[in-house]
């Protein structure tokens, strides 16, 4: 478990190292989206084919941004920020 909390921390963590609300929304629809896989590939539970690709989108929306996003770099003579 605690090697695993790093990778966790990094995943949350935007380009600037600092804590983001939409890696944070991202991961969560992640999980939902693959809990929702498996209830219906193994339990047999119905999801609605809207709600799936809802998740989905929502992700890809997500990520997509993400690559338009630039790296801040620091002010003149400022400390980096930690990676």
């Amino acid at each position: 478990m605690k090697k695993l909390q790093p990778v966790l921390q990094q995943l949350l963590k935007d380009k600037n190292g600092s804590y983001s609300m939409r890696e944070l929304v991202i991961a969560v629809l992640l999980l939902v989206l693959v809990a929702s896989w498996v209830g219906q590939q193994f339990f047999g539970k119905a999801v609605p084919e809207s709600m799936f690709f809802t998740f989905a989108s929502l992700i890809a929306g997500g990520t997509f941004g993400y690559s338009f996003e630039k790296k801040v770099m620091p002010p003149m003579g400022g400390n980096p920020p930690e990676a």
